[in-house]
Parts: C-alpha cells; structure tokens; sequence
C-alpha cells in the first residue's frame, strides 16, 4: 500500500460514495494536509458522463472567473454558440474569449449562460462538478456556481468540492454547493496509520523514538506527518533546540505567516510558552513576561495560539508550537529556557531546561542532569531518564573521560529500559570503541545482548569477546555466563544453556552479585522445566526466590514469580498463574523495563488463553503488540490470543508472521511456539488443506523440540496436535508413531491436561482408522478428564472433537448433546473460533435426517472426490500432501463404505451424487430449496438418495 492511497481512509471514502448515489453533492472539509484532495481524486476517478472541473490556488481568489475559466476549459464552443447571443457574449468574456463583463446585467447573463450550459451537458449525459479547494474559488465564479446550482435538479448532476477550514471549524462555502449537499469533515489518521504511511512515504524505517514524535506532533496531518519524516532523514535537529525534531522550512511558511507578523514582545511570549511542558499564564507571568494574557489574545486573534479560563496556553496545533520554536534564533531559544529553568520546580523538567540554555560542556551542569535522570528513573520515566543521562554524557567536561563514558553507559541503560533501542545501541557502541576500561566495555556488550532481544543467535562472538575483557573479575564474568545461558535457551542448546547458567551461579556468589546469582537461578529454572524436569526447576527456582527475600522482593523477584506462574500453567494450576500474574502485572506498573513487561504479558495471554479468558486474552495480546510491536513474543502473543478469541484466517497471519521473525532472529524457542500457534490455527478450519499446512509446521515443531531434548509438558500438547492433523489426511500410520511417542513421555507426574490432549488424538485416530466406538471411548475420557480440570478450552475442543465422531456414527441425539455443550462452553468464554466449529457441526447434524447410513471422514471424502474426478494415486497424494500408501489404504476405506470394487464404480457413484444434489436444490421434504453441500448423498452401491447414507463433501 503506497502512502497516497493510505490516506484515503476506506471507510470515509465508501461513506462518500454511498452519500454522492444518493445526494446532489458532497462537501469535503478540514485543515490543510489532511488528505481531502486525494480523497476527491478518489471520488471522482470512475466517473462517467462528462466532468468539469477546477483547483483554485489561494492567488487566484482575487482573479474573477478563473475557477470558471478552469471549469469550463474542457466546454468546446459549439455549446456556447447554442446560447441566446447576450449570454453567449456575457460567458465568452468571462471566459477570456471575448471582452469583460462590464455591469451588473452582464453578471447576471453570465450566470444565465453558466446555467444553461450546465442543463445542456446534464441533458446529454451524467455530469459531474468538482471543485477542489472552495475557500480559494473567486468569488464571481462561486456566484455563478451557486446560481447555477440553485436550480439544477435531476439525478444526472452531481457536485464533489472540498474547502479548507480550520481545526474544528465548519466550511464557509456551502452556498457554492446544490442544496441538499452532505458535509463530510476529513478526521486525523491514527497514530498506526500515521506510521505506516511514514514507512511507505519515505521508504524507511525510523527510529521509534523519532516517529512517536512525528505521530504527536503531526496529530494525524498526512502532508505534516511526511514532511517531518523527509526532514528527520536529512538528520537529527541541533543538540541545544529542545525538540526531538527538525521542522523544516516549508512547513514552518504557511504555519507562521500571520504569526511572524505579530509584534516582538508577543513572538517572544509565544515561544517561551513553545519551550514550556505545560505553559500556563502563571509559569509564564513567574517567568518575568509583563502581560502574556495580552499577547495570547492578540496571538488568539490570528489563530496561532491561545488561553483557556483556567490558563493553560494552547497552540492551535502541535505543528504550531514546533514551528515557533524552531523559527526562532538559537539564542531566542537559550533565553526561553534560561528564564523557565529559573522559575520550573519539577526536577526533570528543570533539568532539561538548563541542558537546552547550556549546550556547552560544564560538570555542574551534568552532575544536575545525572541527579534528574536517576530521579526519572525512579519514577519510572524511562524514556526522559535516557533522555536527560544523554545529556549529561554531552555536557560532561572533555577533561574528564571516565566520568563521560559511565554517564553515557547509563544513558544507554535507561534507553534500553525504555524500549530505546537505537539510541541505547548509539550510546553503547560508542563506549565500546573508544572507552579504556574493560569493565565499562563489557557493560556496554551487555547492553547490545539486551538490544539484541531475541535475536542471540549471532552473539557468540560478542560474549566471547566479553568474557575476555572481563577475565578477572567474577561479577563481569557471571554477567556474560548468564548471557551465554539465556542465548542457550534461546538457541535450543538446552545443555549448553544449563552449564553456563550454573557457571554463572558460581562467579555470581564468589562476587557477592546477588541479582545476577538471581537471573541465573531462575534461568537455570527455565532451562530444567523445558528439558522435562520440573523437580530441577523447582529446586532452582526456590533457591532464588529465597535469595530475593520471597515474592515480596521487589524488582529481583519479578522473573520468578512469572516463572513460577509458567510452572503453575503447565501443570494445569491455571488460577493459580492467573492470580500470579495479573497481581505480577500490578506490581511492576510503569516501573519495569520493556522487556520484562512484554516478558509479563506474554505469559499471562498464555495462561487466560488456556483458562478460557478469550476476550482478555485479545486485550493483553493487543498491549504486547504496544509494548513491543513486530517483535516475535508480541506476535506469537497476538496469534495465540487470534485461535482462542479471534478468527483462524487472523490467527493463521499472525503466527507466520511470528515464525518469520523468530527465524530471522535466530530465536528458536519462540518458533517452536509460533509454529505450534500456526499448526493450531490451520486446524480451526477443519479441513484437509488447513491439516496439510498444520502437518507440515507441527512437523517441524517435532524435528524442533527433539534437537532441544525439550520435554515439558507443552510438547505434548503439540504432539497431540501432530496427530489430530495426521488424521484428518488420513495417515493413520504416522499418527499412530507420533502418539506412541509422545506417550512414552508420559509419566504420573504428567499433567491431566497434557494427557487429555493424547486421549483426544488417540480417540480421533481410531474414529479415522474405522473404529468409532473406540474412538468415542476415548474421546469421552478425555471429556471426563477434562471437566475435572480448569481448562474450558480444550474442553469446548475435545467435545467438538467427540460430537464429530458421535455425528458420523449417526448417534445423533449424543452428537446433539455433547456439541451442544461445546458451543454453550465456547461461547461463554469468547472462543469465537471453536464456537463457529461448534454451529458448524450442529448445522451438518441438522442438514441430514431419515435412515442412518455410511459417512466418510474428510480425508475420505476429498480423496473421493478427487479419485471420482479422475486423478491418479499418486496426483491425489501430491495434491493433499501425504503418501500414495495413505491414498491406497483410504481408497480401501471408501470402497467399503460406498459397496464399489473399482475406480469406475466409484466415479459413477460420485457423478450419480452430484445429479442428486442439484435435484435436491430445486425441492426437498419440506419444500425449501436445500444447499448442495447438505443434500448431496451417495448410497451403498452407487443408489442414490437425496436426504440420507453418505455425505460425500463432509
């Protein structure tokens, strides 16, 4: 999508077209830049019949008739040789093509001629009138138009204009429109669309920073939005301006014109409140400006700037109050702040204003901005914390290296906190070149691993290189052990992972480092429950909780207690992690670096997704996706949330697009996640293209998890999945090792969860292999289980999977009855997809009635259909991805159900079907025509019948 037809808005534009079939005009209006032009370009592209049409500039307002020279340019003269000749001779001078019109009958009979023109065009077709730019119309030809207009009727002339007015104002043209025109305002684009346009716009991806600031200072303008993005490419804004941006000068012409008019004292007063946080009468009366209610009224005046009844100044927009700032002289701009840092009381605030009025070194300087940063910190104001370290690393002395360097890695370490991570990368690179201390340079690796976020795949050499530099030193050593542990994990080199994790327990307690004796601990937690041992995790996690002081021990408990909570889901102590998390999530608040708040909303959408909290789930995905955006936890967290509450179509975009970003960074923990999220969502459909694609991701989660030697108990859940899919292409065989395998896993300390899920596929396996009674046996444990169990997913999941198999053994009061449960479960808990399996299944029960007979699995019926049609074995395994033996062996299976020895029986049988169905369309028992996939029916023997025996598309 390019940025042009971004900023058309689909909805608007639908609404305008449904508006324009309907009405005689539509009146597009709002401020300069927000798209309106675009949006009548739109409007007016398919347009058919004849088209006039203008686009005044504000010059030519004081040329009269240059809108209707404009529109009128494409009326040849033999319609204006068809009028009386006084109007003729009137339109003509208008025009140009004559001599001026000199008086007031002269007007009028241009008016006329316009009119008459108009009726004759309309006459001989549809005919459309756009006027771009209303409030730029002269003001003879907007006369005309509204004289014109006034008493034009019939559905063949249509009017599509736009008029600029100010933010929150109402068009002033109206007039120049035919009565019964629809206003439509042209509202801001949000903040996700002003990014995307800003990505597409300038072909380039900014620093988050940087485009936070152009979405608040755009306020959702398309034109400003693009112009601060092109300027920001050219380059950061100057050090000392106190803006994140540079506003460039075409911008700043239109937005000053009046306001570079005003007097001295009032663009000085203007800009002081310009450089404010919050400006207020108050701050800047306390700043030493004599009458500042004054100056904001003459300012009011000229719509740049003005005063509430409480004293708040407000810019007439964000863009405003940048363009002053920046148009001003930099020693304009050092005055501003030097008088608000005198009178500011806010530490932060005040911090930054004495950076902005001194943008040369000085140590007392930066020793204030330092104690502003780490105050910042404290409050849990990440991105200013980063902000004000930085500039104290630039204020720092040059005579003093060292103090530079530490400052500068703090800043680094802030901005990493705030999701920075360009700036937190910037900062650490540098003192990783130039610094003379090993222990800073091995910081500064540290804060590039955190950069790094999942992506640790490429990090060997950089920890290596650490581990050089901090040779010596245990706690610098236990730092970078720690690191090599989560890359371990991350990796799938769960050996690897647990060594250096436990190497970094030792160096850690030799250092007294209790923090990262903590991390490494609860690692090392992480580590054992994915090798399938969570008596190890345990240990591991206790001891660190007790080095912590207990869940109560603030920020160095937080990874343990959401551990904890992951310990608690994957043994179906599903309110237990809830409970966990959400109070986790209460605790850290603002407080937390990204990581660990993403790190805390992935898991927890994890854990409302099994307790059947679907709706929540979507929300808590959604402030992932905030948090974090385009990041595999974020996007494997939205997919996961899209299976249980959302749509498989969504959930099936979400989770490759997880997978390709855990593949690009290297992270094959979270693909193992996202694939198993894409295999779950390609089952939702419940056919054989989507069991295809599932098989085909679930498989690379076995190959995955058996290079990890990962054995928790969410593997089983995956492996249940494997084989549910199998089945449903009908490769029994495959199923059949997947489950041997996954139950040679299977201890008592298994949890009931993870063995229902084996018991679904196993009962879905021997219902697909011919054995339904067995099958509906084991499925009905699982069910049995599964109520015991706080888990209304896999319950509403495993009843949809019993109704199923009860439908196609024609039990159908029991197939009633359990799919029954299943949507009223589904649909409590906003399980939007099973719940659309749910009626789905209930419809199919409904569709059939009469004497019971054959019924073909899905895998049957394609492999039929297809067979019936023509193709060969081995076509027929190409085109639904299994093996020709599993063709064979189903062919088997249908020829047995339907009484046919022979492919040929068989395509007569099929074609005999789809005859039967067409009739059924046309009438059924109860007279109502009936859809083909319900009544399309094959007997045994090829005998057809129209309401009963084998459904062949089910």
């Amino acid at each position: 999508m390019g940025a042009r037809s971004l900023t058309l808005r689909p909805e608007l534009l639908d609404a305008a077209r449904a508006e324009l079939r309907s009405r005689p005009g539509v009146l597009l209006h709002g401020p300069a830049g927000i798209g309106k032009s675009t949006l009548v370009a739109a409007l007016t592209a398919d347009a058919t019949g004849t088209v006039l049409r203008c686009s005044p500039a504000d010059e030519d307002a004081r040329l009269p008739f240059a809108g209707l020279v404009d529109l009128f340019s494409r009326v040849p003269d033999s319609r204006l040789d068809a009028l009386a000749p006084e109007p003729r001779a009137a339109l003509r001078a208008a025009l140009l093509r004559g001599a001026e019109p000199e008086d007031g009958r002269s007007l009028l009979a241009v008016r006329l001629a316009v009119l008459e023109v108009l009726r004759a065009l309309a006459a001989a077709g549809p005919l459309l009138l756009v006027v771009d730019g209303l409030q730029a119309l002269d003001d003879p030809t907007a006369e005309a138009l509204a004289f014109a207009l006034r008493r034009l009727d019939g559905p063949d002339v249509r009017t599509v204009a736009s008029e600029r007015v100010a933010d929150g104002e109402q068009p002033q043209r109206l007039r120049s429109c035919p009565p019964g025109t629809v206003e439509l305002p042209v509202p801001p684009l949000t903040d996700a669309e002003v990014a995307r346009l800003v990505r597409t716009g300038v072909d380039a991806d900014l620093p988050p920073a940087v485009l936070r600031a152009i979405q608040d200072t755009a306020a959702g303008n398309p034109w400003y939005a693009l112009e601060l993005a092109r300027a920001a490419l050219l380059g950061p804004p100057p050090s000392d301006s106190g803006r994140a941006l540079r506003i460039p000068r075409r911008l700043r012409a239109p937005l000053l014109d009046r306001a570079r008019a005003l007097p001295e004292p009032v663009r000085h007063t203007l800009l002081v409140a310009s450089a404010a946080d919050r400006p207020t009468l108050t701050l800047l009366r306390a700043a030493g400006l004599p009458d500042p209610a004054a100056h904001l009224a003459e300012a009011e005046r000229l719509g740049v700037a003005t005063a509430d009844t409480d004293g708040t100044v407000r810019f007439r927009h964000p863009l405003m109050r940048a363009a002053v700032h920046a148009d001003a002289p930099e020693s304009g701009r050092r005055q501003a702040h030097t008088l608000l840092a005198r009178v500011v009381t806010e530490p932060v605030e005040r911090a930054r204003h004495l950076a902005y009025a001194r943008p040369h070194e000085d140590e007392e300087t930066a020793r204030t901005l330092m104690s502003a940063a780490e105050s910042a910190r404290r409050d849990g104001a990440l991105a200013a914390a980063g902000e004000l370290a930085g500039l104290a690393a630039r204020r720092t002395p040059g005579d003093r290296p060292a103090d530079r360097a530490e400052r500068l890695l703090v800043a680094a370490e802030f901005a990493c906190d705030a999701g920075q991570s360009a700036e937190a990368g910037e900062a650490a690179a540098t003192v990783l070149a130039k610094s003379d201390s090993a222990r800073r340079r091995v910081r500064a690796r540290l804060v590039l691993l955190r950069n790094a976020g999942q992506a640790l795949e490429g990090t060997r050499a950089l920890i290596e290189d650490g581990l050089r530099d901090a040779d010596g030193d245990p706690e610098a050593e236990a730092w970078l052990h720690h690191w090599a542990a989560v890359r371990g994990l991350l990796c799938g080199e769960l050996d690897e992972a647990a060594r250096r994790a436990r190497r970094a327990v030792r160096q850690a307690a030799v250092a007294g480092d209790t923090e990262t004796r903590i991390g490494a601990l609860a690692t090392l937690a992480r580590v054992r429950s994915l090798a399938g041992e969570p008596v190890d995790a345990d240990a591991a996690l206790e001891e660190a909780l007790a080095l912590a002081g207990g869940a109560g021990g603030g920020p160095q408990s937080w990874r343990l207690i959401r551990m904890r909570a992951i310990l608690a889901l994957d043994a179906d102590r599903v309110t237990e992690a809830h409970q966990q998390t959400t109070e986790l999530l209460a605790a850290i608040g603002e407080f937390a670096g990204v990581e660990e708040l993403l790190a805390t909303l992935v898991s927890l959408t994890r854990i409302q997704v099994r307790a059947g909290l679907c709706r929540e789930a979507l929300r808590t995905a959604a402030r992932c996706s905030h948090t974090m955006a385009e990041s595999a936890p974020a996007l494997y967290a939205a997919a996961l949330a899209a299976t249980a509450g959302g749509t498989a179509e969504e959930a099936r975009h979400l989770a490759g697009q997880a997978v390709r970003a855990s593949e690009a960074d290297g992270d094959r923990l979270f693909l193992l996640r996202a694939l198993a999220v894409l295999g779950q969502a390609e089952l939702l459909g419940g056919d054989g293209r989507g069991a295809a694609a599932a098989v085909e991701a679930l498989r690379r989660v076995r190959e995955l998890g058996t290079a990890m030697c990962a054995a928790d108990p969410p593997l089983l859940h995956w492996y249940a999945d494997l084989a549910e899919a199998l089945v449903v292409l009908g490769e029994t065989d495959e199923a059949e090792v997947v489950l041997r395998e996954a139950r040679d896993r299977v201890s008592r300390d298994t949890p009931g969860g993870a063995v229902a899920a084996l018991e679904r596929a196993q009962g879905l396996l021997e219902a697909g292999a011919g054995r339904a009674k067995e099958g509906a046996e084991r499925l009905r444990a699982a069910v049995d289980r599964l109520r015991r169990l706080p888990l209304p997913v896999d319950l509403s999941r495993t009843l949809i999977a019993l109704g199923t198999v009860e439908r196609r053994s024609r039990r159908r009061s029991a197939a009633r009855t359990v799919l029954g449960e299943a949507l009223e479960t589904a649909t409590r808990i906003g399980a939007t997809p099973l719940a659309a399996r749910a009626r789905d299944e209930l419809a199919r029960l409904d569709s059939g009635s009469g004497e019971a007979g054959p019924e073909l699995t899905p895998a049957e019926a394609r492999i039929a259909e297809l067979v019936g049609g023509g193709a060969t074995n081995r076509e027929v395994a190409a085109e639904l991805f299994i093996s020709v033996k599993t063709v064979e062996g189903t062919l088997s299976r249908v020829y047995r159900k339907i009484g046919v020895r022979s492919r040929t029986a068989l395509a007569h049988a099929m074609a005999v079907a789809v005859i039967a169905s067409g009739a059924a369309v046309d009438s059924g028992d109860d007279g109502q025509a009936k859809a083909p996939e319900q009544a399309v029916a094959v007997a045994p023997a090829g005998r057809t019948q129209s309401r009963r025996a084998l459904d062949i598309r089910r």
